[in-house]
């Protein structure tokens, strides 16, 4: 099946090649020669002899353009169709990878549409609607995105309604962990030749943190945390049980000064029949509402974790307590920076304040 072309020129593009081909047409009836002619309006060769060609055969009117013989462009309605197609991403449309290429945006648009673009014309398609080249985020695929949309326009649905309606602070817990092999981080190097970072191959342990992000319209943000280093002793907690994030809980209250609308995720040690009667036992100060499954980007605490990595990014660390002050330092930093506590929230999708 022959598609249409359709090479995505604006309109003032194609005033300007009209324009050009008239010039051409005075040249030719002035008895310039084709080498010439192309010289003038830097254009080929092979271009001029073609519309000289055109001129002999139908005059003035033989050489100017009639436009593509289909549709020079979709329609407004075509490109919104477009646009969501794109949205749904190529494992939708058959592919086993999901990376978007012009070339599969180009074969997408001749089986949405027939119409044939060129890889050119598909990148300037996408780039005059507003498309870009771009280092994709990674999303689980068991994650429901019926259930995270409420959450996604703008509001903790529930939670925030209650935290307004009570003046209490919205918080939001999350975990994190770190060994003693540190997050990679980018340097420079010389071209051809990856650069090396030596880390400490021997030696466990972990360290293992608890956080807790609280916001309030009108009041300054805060971030708690806990922390438990894990040497591998014999003997020797793992990590954080249902005791800290308990502690936690409390001295976050004593400190805010105010009630607690917790959000948090299904973390088992959430569920301890100890630490839920803890809760329940503290209804007059603390709401609880869980997160959805598989929705870490809802969660501005994950974003504070972030900044705290990038800091200890490459560090070669000589044993684990060093690490640990490492990042203890990260996080003290944090507590004194509100603006980053907010900017966790923001980059959330969330809002603080209302």
């Amino acid at each position: 099946m022959r598609y249409a072309q359709g090479g995505g020129l604006t309109d003032a593009e194609r005033a300007a090649r009209e324009r050009i081909r008239l010039q051409a047409v005075e040249r030719f009836e002035g008895g310039d020669k084709s080498r010439d002619v192309a010289a003038a309006l830097r254009v080929s060769v092979r271009s001029v002899e073609r519309w000289r060609r055109q001129w002999r055969e139908g005059g003035a009117a033989g050489i100017t353009s009639k436009g593509s013989p289909g549709r020079p462009r979709l329609s407004d309605a075509q490109i919104e169709r477009l646009e969501r197609e794109l949205e749904r991403g190529p494992l939708a449309h058959g592919w086993v990878d999901q990376r978007w290429t012009l070339a599969r945006v180009k074969t997408l648009i001749g089986r949405l549409f027939h119409v044939s673009y060129t890889v050119e014309g598909t990148w300037a398609l996408l780039k005059r609607h507003g498309w870009s080249w771009q280092q994709p985020a990674r999303r689980a695929i068991e994650r429901d995105d019926s259930v995270i949309e409420p959450l996604e326009e703008g509001h903790v649905a529930a939670g925030k309604s209650a935290a307004a309606a009570r003046g209490a602070w919205l918080v939001f817990e999350d975990e994190a962990g770190q060994s003693m092999r540190p997050p990679r981080a980018r340097t420079w190097g010389r071209v051809g030749r990856t650069p090396i970072v030596r880390v400490r191959g021997r030696g466990g342990g972990r360290i293992s943190m608890a956080g807790l992000s609280c916001y309030s319209p009108g009041r300054c943000s805060r971030m708690f945390y806990s922390f438990h280093v894990y040497h591998g002793r014999k003997g020797e907690k793992k990590g954080l049980t249902w005791q800290d994030y308990r502690d936690l809980l409390i001295r976050a209250h004593v400190q805010l000064g105010g009630p607690i609308v917790l959000v948090w995720d299904n973390l088992r040690a959430h569920l301890m029949p100890p630490l839920r009667e803890f809760i329940e036992a503290n209804k007059d100060w603390l709401t609880v509402f869980q997160l959805p499954s598989y929705a870490p980007d809802l969660n501005p605490q994950e974003g504070i974790w972030s900044l705290v990595k990038r800091t200890i990014g490459n560090l070669a660390a000589a044993n684990l307590d060093q690490l640990a002050r490492a990042v203890k330092r990260s996080l003290k930093q944090i507590q004194y920076r509100p603006h980053l506590i907010d900017g966790c929230l923001a980059a959330t999708g969330l809002i603080a304040d209302g």
